[in-house]
């Protein structure tokens, strides 16, 4: 299958990517590096032995990406570029609608155009709000709180919407809880720019040393240890839940919607220890007030997932936090600093192409043979 990944070099981007190559796809990347480097697909590359075609382009940007889709051809979307940062959402509402809602409207318009129907959107359980009826089922009532969250709200209903009224399309909807996590090899991971806003990979830079400990907001809330309860779902699970959405739709047409989560809760106090036992260190932190919206525990009903799509959670809390360190520890700086608009596409995907042949050259028994 021809895939195109929007915001492919990101952090579940890049895991994505990684596992079409190996379950050979043929898989095309649009990203403008707002939030992430090229050095991602690089290693991707090295590590499949097969390279992802590269386009640097903005959804914003309408034309490009007509002649991206255009060029590509794919047989199927999975969307994943957005703006994901709460705060920072509050702060910029209209940054975030425009980047996301307009942006997939751009995308929308661009695929109808190349006559490419299947989509796999990158949702978020922020479109539950504050519900505390638990576990969350995807029929809970939506209501998000904030601004990121209405972006993937607004986007959900106008892919509903449009799937009603055009039967020849097919999309999904996969509302992530707390992805985390890394690569095995510890070669890709989370590398979010400025100060972490998501609990792990800020306890993962306490662990290395970059920052001085963890704020844990609230430490009095009606749970086993007083901290907030979340469900944490491996990066690579994740990631496997995008391969198994895509051959649902392959075979069906209409507007789906999955939660992919663990089902089970982990409080913050049970990560940093975790954390601390991966690390083989003291992980310290402090308990401050409160964050104002924020709810005891947070956890899917993952078993609509499990029956439909035939997909399941299979690496735990520990896995997670080992992962997570291995990659902090080989990276402690997280991908090395670059300027990726200063460098063509077409250098950028011969080095690419270079480190996927270098790899698979690596692997060829043939080539070791006196």
């Amino acid at each position: 299958m021809r895939v195109l990944v929007t915001g492919g070099a990101g952090y579940i981007g890049s895991h994505t990517v990684l596992l079409l190559l190996e379950e050979g796809h043929e898989v095309f990347v649009v990203d403008n590096f707002s939030n992430s480097s090229p050095e991602s697909l690089r290693r991707v590359a090295a590590l499949s032995g097969r390279a992802a075609t590269l386009y640097q382009a903005d959804l914003l940007d309408a034309e490009s990406l007509n002649r991206v889709l255009g060029e590509t051809k794919p047989d199927a979307v999975i969307h994943f570029a957005g703006l994901k940062a709460v705060g920072e959402s509050v702060a910029k509402p209209l940054m975030y609608y425009r980047n996301n809602v307009t942006g997939t409207l751009n995308l929308l318009d661009a695929m109808e155009l190349a006559g490419c129907r299947n989509l796999v959107f990158s949702s978020s359980a922020t479109v539950y709000g504050e519900c505390t009826e638990l576990p969350l089922v995807e029929t809970t009532q939506r209501s998000a709180t904030n601004p990121y969250g209405r972006t993937k709200l607004h986007i959900e209903e106008m892919l509903e919407e449009l799937a009603a009224a055009d039967e020849r399309w097919s999309i999904a909807a996969l509302r992530y809880f707390n992805p985390v996590g890394a690569h095995e090899s510890g070669r890709i991971g989370e590398d979010p720019q400025g100060i972490p806003n998501n609990l792990m990979p800020f306890v993962a830079q306490v662990a290395v040393g970059r920052r001085d400990k963890v704020n844990v907001f609230g430490g009095d809330y009606p749970t086993v240890d007083g901290t907030g309860v979340r469900d944490y779902i491996h990066v690579v699970d994740l990631a496997a839940g995008h391969l198994a959405a895509l051959d649902y739709l392959a075979q069906r047409t209409g507007s789906f919607v999955w939660n992919l989560g663990t089902g089970e809760g982990s409080s913050v106090l049970e990560v940093i220890q975790a954390f601390a036992r991966a690390a083989d260190k003291d992980v310290p932190y402090q308990i401050v007030d409160r964050r104002p919206g924020d709810v005891a525990e947070n956890y899917a009903d993952p078993v609509k997932a499990r029956l439909e799509l035939g997909w399941k959670a299979e690496r735990g809390l520990e896995q997670m936090v080992q992962d997570m360190w291995r990659w902090q520890e080989q990276n402690p700086y997280g991908f090395p600093d670059e300027q990726p608009e200063s460098l063509p596409d077409e250098e950028l995907n011969e080095q690419i192409r270079l480190a996927a042949s270098k790899a698979a050259t690596a692997t060829d028994p043939t080539t070791n043979k006196n």
